[in-house]
């Protein structure tokens, strides 16, 4: 296959890795650079690809294992390695300590806005968060399944425009 041949290959199929890198990524640009390293690598190791193979399949394991060599390459980087004679990681989890003061009020806003729920939602939104399934959360509340879907739709709804601060704050 010439270069023009497979230049036109991969432009078709190119499309489809956009949203692949934006799992991967997480972040449109760097989602661009993922993509853009990939079809470099595809375009320069063209002579790899053995004509037949599935052209796309070869595509994605590029960006795959291009994303992990990056990932590995910036956590390899972030790492301090304290150079004395007992050689522990500076940034080494085991002497760190968390912040939980976030994390409790999160939590107290969270229960708050759970308990001033009505009871009708409440008690299947509970019953569904704690792994109930549907139709055992009718059965045991004697409504049909429609109603509870309808009663933890509408509280999942509540919980979302009363919760609406922690959106991004993850």
């Amino acid at each position: 296959m010439t270069a023009i041949e497979f230049t036109y290959h991969i432009a078709k199929v190119s499309k489809s890795l956009k949203p692949f890198a934006m799992r991967l990524t997480k972040d449109s640009e760097d989602a661009n650079d993922l993509l853009q390293d990939t079809l470099l690598k595809a375009f320069t190791n063209r002579d790899k690809y053995a004509d037949g193979t599935n052209l796309k399949a070869w595509l994605y394991t590029i960006m795959k294992n291009t994303f992990i060599t990056n990932y590995q390459r910036m956590v390899r980087k972030n790492t301090f390695i304290d150079s004395t004679d007992n050689f522990h990681y500076i940034n080494s989890l085991e002497s760190s300590t968390d912040n939980e003061a976030y994390s409790t009020f999160a939590m107290d806003d969270i229960n708050g806005a759970v308990n001033a729920l009505e009871e009708s939602y409440r008690t299947p939104f509970m019953m569904h968060y704690r792994g109930f399934k549907y139709h055992e959360i009718a059965d045991r509340l004697r409504i049909p399944i429609g109603t509870v879907k309808n009663r933890i739709h509408i509280a999942r709804k509540e919980l979302k425009d009363k919760l609406y601060v922690y959106a991004h704050a993850y």
